[in-house]
């Protein structure tokens, strides 16, 4: 076993070691939860494609669905719990645990930029009970909008609110929304942190890089030589590199020469990855990192039927009770995120919106009006998408 660690010196493979005033207020429970969940749904969305990049934010999709989860019943209830890994926990615990965790971390360091937001986007025309959107309002902070779900306009003001929050990294979060979507639940994460010790552009140069594929191509890797939290074994090297006053990190783990990453990610579970990062220990060395940019989105909820949420998405029998008198399931989890990894450091965001729709219903109509066409009146032909009117005129003689 590794020595452990100067009782004198925090050991930075648990942020939560560096906080001591905060860290009491975190319950470890849900942020292992947090970790089982979001390692796991990494490893569905990453099996679904394994030859592209993929980017989650475990914790923007464990917010949405935690909201959520607040209105649900019955088996919908324990079916959730089971996918988000907290059945150990009452409702009560997890929503002030949500709190105390989001309330942490976005205090967690001055130097690094890390903002956390939740919203709640109802149809104004459905009913939505009023203790539900309070829950949301208290325990998540969430703001609180009531809109005509039937205007186009509805999901411009969702997407501006994600575009805001995520400083205009994802501009859109939702399409076309219908006009009986009961409610719409959305979370935006947003990360932007320097380096402690940023990479000197200079050093960076065009070198070789190999692609799973067997090709090699050449792309632009930063270097940098210094003191760093590190481990190897005969299966990986690891390397911690510290934001700002070094509470949080990025983490690159490097499968060994031979080691694919699909076959290596079969042991990245919950139990490995704490061990890694608690056996990390201060090394000099010299890294080599790529520089990138990319963007990812995936509807989730294949990836959670799997991680055994399906219920919830079954129209007649999801039961989302706790937030209305209407039978209603989960239609859409849309999860989209953006990073950039440069000398300076990174900025990362995600954002997740959770639709929630009746199961059947027919809006109540508008009352009848009446019109009657038998004076001279303007006729127009027009396009509704763009506004072109192709033709106008005024009928003054019908005959």
């Amino acid at each position: 076993p590794q020595p452990a660690p100067p009782a004198n010196q925090a050991d930075s493979s648990d942020p939560l070691a560096q906080a001591p005033a905060v860290a009491p207020t975190v319950n470890r429970e849900l942020t292992q939860a947090h970790l089982d969940f979001g390692l796991a749904l990494f490893d569905q969305l990453r099996q679904a494609t394994p030859n592209e990049n993929v980017l989650v934010s475990p914790t923007s999709v464990a917010l949405a669905i935690a909201m959520a989860y607040n209105g649900a019943g019955g088996e919908t209830q324990v079916a959730i719990a089971n996918a988000l890994k907290i059945q150990g926990l009452d409702i009560d615990q997890i929503n002030a645990g949500n709190q105390a965790l989001t309330q942490y971390l976005t205090q967690l360091d001055p130097e690094v930029a890390l903002e956390i937001a939740n919203s709640l986007w109802v149809n104004e025309k459905l009913p939505v009970r009023a203790d539900y959107i309070e829950q949301m309002r208290t325990a998540y902070r969430a703001e609180v909008a009531v809109l005509d779900f039937g205007l186009p306009t509805a999901a411009n003001r969702i997407n501006d609110w994600v575009k805001a929050r995520t400083r205009d990294r994802i501009p859109t979060i939702v399409d076309q929304l219908p006009a009986d979507q009961l409610l719409v639940l959305v979370n935006a994460v947003y990360f932007k942190g320097a380096w402690s010790e940023a990479f000197d552009p200079a050093q960076t140069a065009e070198r070789s890089f190999s692609l799973a594929n067997g090709d090699t191509i050449q792309h632009p890797l930063m270097a940098q030589s210094g003191d760093y939290r590190y481990l190897e074994t005969d299966q990986f090297q690891a390397v911690s590199l510290p934001y700002g006053n070094a509470s949080l990190s990025f983490e690159v783990i490097l499968p060994a020469p031979g080691i694919d990453l699909a076959e290596f990610s079969a042991q990245l579970t919950p139990e490995n990855w704490q061990s890694w990062m608690n056996q990390m220990r201060s090394r000099p060395g010299d890294i080599q990192l790529p520089k990138f940019q990319f963007e990812y989105e995936a509807d989730l909820i294949p990836a959670l039927e799997t991680l055994g949420m399906g219920i919830a998405f079954e129209a007649g029998q999801a039961d989302f009770s706790g937030l209305t008198e209407l039978e209603a399931f989960i239609n859409q989890v849309r999860h989209k995120t953006f990073i950039e990894v440069n000398e300076e450091g990174t900025e990362a965001t995600a954002s997740t919106a959770i639709g929630i729709m009746p199961t059947s219903i027919a809006l109540p109509p508008d009352s009848p009006f009446e019109m009657v066409v038998d004076r001279p009146f303007i006729a127009a032909i027009r396009d509704r998408q763009s506004g072109t009117l192709l033709f106008v005129g005024a009928i003054v003689d019908p005959r």
